[in-house]
Formats: C-alpha cells, structure tokens, sequence
C-alpha cells in the first residue's frame, strides 16, 4: 500500500510536471500542487481511457500507456483550471 502511494506521487510529479512545460504560460504553483494536478490528471486520463477503449487495462500506471495517459489528463486539467481561474480574476 505505501509503494502504492509513493508511486502515485511519483507519477503525479512527473504527469504534473511535463503537463506545466507542454502547456505556456505563467502557473503560480508549488510542488504539492503540481503533484495533485498529476494525480488529478492520471484520473482525467485513466477515465479517457476506459471511456475510449472500453477496457480497464489491470497492468497498473507505471507503463508507457499510463503515463501518457496521465500527462495527457494533466494537460485537461490544467487547461480546464486556468479557465476557471482565469474566469474568477476577470469578475
């Protein structure tokens, strides 16, 4: 269980990490808040996943397929949060 939670963070830290350097612009976050958006993007893209493929595949995250994922659910997420932020300073 405690790999289990060290490998999510790990990935959230990667996944959130390459999301922030794909996508320009200025993001005020710190560590912690790069690891949810990975966290929260590895959700996005697993959800994608299954959505698109029809198959919840039992490997795990750590393969090429799931990192991807994950990156790519970064990107939603991140993307979706400047809208809503950026929406907020407007008003």
């Amino acid at each position: 269980m405690l790999w289990t939670i060290i490998a999510w963070i790990v990935l959230g830290l990667i996944a959130g990490a390459v999301a922030r350097v794909l996508v320009p612009g200025r993001d005020p976050m710190g560590i912690g808040a790069t690891i949810l958006l990975g966290i929260v993007g590895s959700f996005i893209g697993g959800f994608l996943g299954y959505l698109l493929f029809g198959k919840d595949l039992g490997e795990g995250a750590l393969q090429p397929s799931g990192i991807i994922g994950s990156i790519i659910g970064a990107i939603l997420a991140l993307v979706i949060y400047r809208a809503a932020s950026h929406r907020r300073v407007l008003r």
